[in-house]
């Protein structure tokens, strides 16, 4: 995509400048093969951003790494009905290999409870084997009929977490800490405000006893689901024969949780903070958190200001700083703005004479507004503004969502706010199935969760937005991805 060109503008079509700031991002590129998508290294930067900072905060929370295969027999999901029943639509087999039919037909890995489960039954024994705290990260194969680079392809990486433990109640904990693990990670790295809160039945995972969730209201006023916690209960453990003998001498079956992210969180990051421009990296998740770029006429400036502009670099990078070098030659200072705004780095540091005369460089925030450092401070300066623009994103996606959330509405306005600008609509849920599946047909929107406490309105309504009756929860409504 070129300089003139330009990207369509979000108010104009938020769906085309989606794909065209990926693109011009260099995140990703469509596959030869239908509804995959091959992830650049620019895009596979943030990724690895990403997997470093959740690893680290399982690893916090006693998990450990382990892998398990891709194939997956077919009867091992035929054992939890339900769970069966929920990804049969979306399941790829393989029936064929090895010049021959398979005895058993293999099913392309579209979760993992199944195969990771069958292993826990044969390592766990006693209860002094529990819990069991693992986590792998690996690729999925759910075959989607319509896809979008990030937010929905046939094949994407992901984390799931799985656990055992020997009672309900500390399932309920971890099931609970790792949703609060997913909102600490989109909200202090990814500097995207989540709502938490539970899953109906109808939106729930698929052999789950209760799903917990964390959603987000992009640019659009739409919702994305950036992770879920599910409490399997005993569902799993009962289907594979996972049971220990309890401290009291007695048998019983093991309690599952599952848990996980995507990198749907990169579409995610791309939406929530995104402009006109291209994307706009959080620092915290920026491959590149700093350019330096020399700028001069002469090549006796050109010596001087690369002497600085170098120095610089090395200084940076010696505090830990992700910096790059722009020292292309044959191409203007302009162009190599426009081509690091694209890819969302957070701060440029432009060089030129004047700058080495003062002993300064100039530093402009992805985010609008210039300012000189002093190059004797360079480090302070430079990790201050970061952290500025972190928090400032952080801010300006809050404002955002709240005020594109509507508390207390009525069915009118419910309906008028999904036919119009979308965002979140709280209001009262009878819990009955009808209402819910009314509301999805005639608006397109669906219960993103059951608020949690801390996000429910301060005077809960005492009726259902849809049929009138008694109220038994809040609900959060809005499109989705």
């Amino acid at each position: 995509m070129s300089q003139e060109q330009g990207l369509t503008p979000r108010a104009q079509d938020f769906s085309a400048w989606y794909n065209e700031a990926v693109m011009r991002a260099e995140l990703a590129d469509y596959s030869p093969v239908r509804g995959c998508m091959v992830i650049r290294p620019n895009g596979y930067a943030i990724w690895e951003l990403m997997q470093g900072a959740l690893d680290g905060m399982f690893k916090e929370t006693g998990h450990r790494n382990a892998y398990f295969p891709l194939f997956i027999p077919q009867s091992f999901l035929a054992k939890e009905a339900e769970h069966v029943a929920g990804f049969a639509p979306e399941v790829a087999v393989v029936t064929r290999a090895g010049g021959k039919e398979l005895e058993e037909p293999l099913v392309v890995r579209p979760t993992s409870e199944t195969i990771i489960y069958a292993s826990f039954a044969k390592w766990i024994q006693s209860y002094r084997d529990l819990p069991l705290l693992l986590n792998q990260w690996c690729n999925i194969v759910r075959w989607e009929m319509r896809t979008r680079l990030f937010l929905r392809t046939t094949e994407f990486l992901w984390q799931e977490g799985h656990t055992a433990h020997a009672d309900e109640a500390d399932a309920m904990r971890e099931t609970r800490q790792m949703l609060g693990v997913y909102r600490r990670f989109a909200e202090e790295w990814m500097a995207m405000p989540v709502l938490t809160g539970v899953k109906t039945d109808t939106e729930k995972f698929a052999g789950a006893v209760r799903t917990y969730a964390v959603e987000a209201l992009m640019q659009d006023n739409k919702s994305i689901q950036a992770g879920t916690s599910h409490h399997l209960g005993q569902n799993f453990s009962k289907a594979f024969g996972v049971q220990f003998q309890t401290a009291a001498g007695g048998l019983d079956y093991v309690w599952n949780t599952s848990w996980g992210v995507s990198t749907r969180m990169v579409g995610g990051l791309v939406m929530t903070h995104g402009d006109d421009v291209g994307i706009v990296c959080p620092p915290k998740l920026a491959p590149t958190q700093v350019v330096v770029v020399p700028i001069y006429r002469s090549d006796e400036e050109r010596a001087a200001v690369g002497q600085v502009a170098e120095r610089a670099v090395r200084t940076l990078k010696a505090e830990g700083l992700r910096v790059e070098l722009d020292a292309r030659e044959g191409m203007k200072p302009g162009a190599k703005y426009y081509e690091w705004e694209g890819r969302g780095v957070p701060l440029r540091l432009e060089v030129g004479p004047k700058d080495v005369a003062k002993g300064q460089v100039f530093a402009a925030r992805r985010t609008g507004g210039k300012a000189p450092i002093a190059l004797d401070g360079l480090v302070p300066g430079v990790r201050a503004m970061l952290e500025d623009i972190q928090a400032g994103l952080f801010r300006a996606a809050l404002q955002r969502r709240e005020a594109n959330s509507r508390r207390n509405v009525t069915k009118d306005e419910l309906i008028a706010m999904m036919d119009g600008p979308g965002g979140f609509a709280y209001g009262g849920f009878c819990g009955a199935l009808e209402c819910e599946e009314g509301i999805k047909d005639a608006t397109k929107a669906t219960i993103r969760v059951l608020p949690d406490e801390e996000f429910r309105s301060p005077s809960p309504p005492a009726q259902c937005v849809w049929c009138g009756a008694p109220s038994v929860s809040e609900a959060v409504w809005a499109k989705a991805y």
